[in-house]
């Protein structure tokens, strides 16, 4: 039995919109030389949850913490936005919906009841703290998943 420390919220890092699941994540992680998909659940557009990675196999979410959490993650986190350069460009955003947002909150209850010593983080959180100074800052970011601060949230 792992001992789980670590409950990770994930976005996809897909546009606003783009209704996607369990299925197309896996064949992108296994594409990527996965052995299935790296999360453990996925929180679609309409708030459903699908199980993906079963939870007492050590997941492929973050870098360094994957044998003590479990990853979570919901589709979407990016939109279109014109640059500077007259060009659309995709960027990170909040864009969960208010069914992903309550299914989230229920996932990450349940979780923490089964993991009751687990911090809750995004994956942003575990960027490491460049200046020493005790906080992990958005220029410190390595990425912007979850798209959102997890910590004051849930």
């Amino acid at each position: 039995m792992r001992t789980i420390t670590l409950i990770i919220i994930h976005c996809s890092a897909t546009p606003k919109g783009m209704d996607i699941g369990v299925k197309e994540i896996d064949r992108w992680h296994r594409q990527r030389k996965f052995e299935q998909i790296g999360y453990h659940w996925v929180v679609r557009l309409d708030g459903t949850i699908e199980k993906g990675r079963d939870e007492y196999l050590i997941g492929a979410h973050v870098k360094d913490h994957n044998t003590h959490s479990i990853g979570v993650c919901y589709v979407g986190g990016l939109v279109n936005q014109p640059g500077a350069d007259g060009k659309i460009h995709l960027v990170p955003a909040d864009t969960r919906t208010p069914e992903q947002k309550t299914a989230l909150r229920q996932l990450v209850n349940q979780l923490h009841l089964r993991y009751p010593k687990a911090i809750i983080l995004g994956h942003r959180d575990l960027s490491p703290d460049l200046n020493g100074n005790g906080l992990i800052e958005p220029n410190e970011w390595l990425k912007a998943c979850p798209c959102y601060d997890v910590r004051t949230e849930l």
